[in-house]
């Protein structure tokens, strides 16, 4: 007999992107499968594919206390309601407060908390109010240990085993959220005019866009003419580190700095590419360097948590320092430079994906939690 499993997600965009396949395969073993999301527009698609989809008005960046109150008393209803066996809270905010929820409505449901990377507040070593907050509110949702957690890092589990959330036995890492093989297939780097370097994110601040153009900069004398590097992702302005839109235009040049915007043929974007490239403050584990690997590219990005998981040193491609946009020029030329290095790294890349990213995997450790 089925089981009773509710998503419960920020954004219904996000799930569509990085947890639809654990709710089809959730379908395929004959469970019931209910998703409680901020409508995007993805609601009728998901609909379609058999997900009961709940609506709640979850903002990402909330600060209105009475609103977010009444968020938990909305997922403390839906709890008792539809009476789950398995929660799967997803991102931060859903997991703090449906855990809260969970405990107020006495629900029995196994509780799993994904920890996709920490958010904005703790990136880049902020301190604010905000921080002391969050942290106040962590402890009151975690600190029974009674939850699950996935984590996609051992740096973001070792903070949570610091605060005195884990009990040994209640956390798994997966890392990330699976990328198909099968759909990702190896990509030989296309003979073009230009050499193409690719940095594929939400333009912000954190994500190293600012780093990336300086680097392209440093590069310009060298290579304009010769590489092009393609900024691809939509402005974010619900984050507190975004670049407005003026800006970014205003950084660019076109034939040598452009800005694509949000597309969603990402596969064809890294089968354009010759190098991919993020230059993030900090990660949980980003879906984009995987699917990057997937297609067979190399790989430059920082040292962060969250980032450094996806390149073996000089194997696959290259770990600079957070903020080091010469180093970030300097490896970007090491690999503009050499065409069989280019390659060599990204059949690396490619092996490493399947070893350690594929989604069959991905899905096969999650349905263990869920059903040990």
């Amino acid at each position: 007999m089925g089981k009773k499993l509710l998503f419960v997600v920020n954004v219904d965009w996000f799930f569509v992107s990085h947890r639809l396949p654990l709710a089809l395969e959730a379908l395929k073993r004959n469970h019931d499968v209910y998703l409680a999301t901020k409508n995007t527009g993805c609601k009728e698609l998901l609909k379609q594919q058999g997900i009961k989809v709940i609506d709640i008005d979850f903002e990402r960046s909330g600060k209105n206390p009475v609103k977010e109150l009444s968020l938990i008393t909305k997922l403390t209803k839906i709890y008792k309601e539809i009476k789950p066996d398995v929660v799967h809270h997803i991102t931060l905010k859903p997991s703090i407060y449906g855990t809260i929820a969970a405990r107020k409505a006495k629900s029995k449901a196994k509780i799993i908390n994904a920890v996709s990377g920490l958010g904005y507040t703790f990136t880049d070593n902020r301190q604010s109010l905000s921080k002391v907050f969050l942290k106040g509110l962590l402890k009151w949702a975690f600190s029974d240990q009674k939850s699950n957690f996935i984590f996609q890092n051992p740096d973001d589990q070792a903070f949570y085993n610091q605060l005195g959330f884990l009990n040994g036995k209640n956390f798994v890492i997966i890392k990330g959220s699976g990328v198909d093989e099968k759909e990702f297939t190896f990509f030989a780097p296309v003979k073009k005019e230009k050499l193409v370097i690719v940095l594929l994110a939400r333009m912000l601040k954190d994500k190293g866009v600012l780093e990336y153009i300086e680097a392209a900069h440093l590069l310009k004398n060298e290579f304009a003419g010769n590489a092009e590097f393609w900024l691809v992702g939509g402005i974010d302005e619900y984050n507190p580190a975004h670049i407005t839109e003026q800006a970014l235009k205003d950084k660019c040049e076109p034939g040598y700095i452009n800005w694509l915007g949000h597309r969603s043929d990402v596969k064809n974007i890294y089968e354009q590419s010759d190098i991919v490239c993020l230059p993030s403050y900090r990660e949980g584990l980003p879906k984009s360097l995987i699917e990057a690997m997937a297609v067979g590219r190399p790989i430059v990005t920082t040292d962060a948590i969250g980032c450094k998981e996806c390149v073996d040193e000089g194997i696959n491609g290259f770990k600079v320092p957070v903020k080091d946009h010469e180093q970030l020029g300097s490896r970007i030329r090491t690999l503009l430079l050499d065409e069989d290095l280019r390659l060599k790294m990204g059949i690396a890349s490619r092996e490493k994906m399947v070893n350690e990213f594929s989604l069959k995997e991905v899905v096969a450790q999650t349905f263990k939690l869920y059903e040990d």
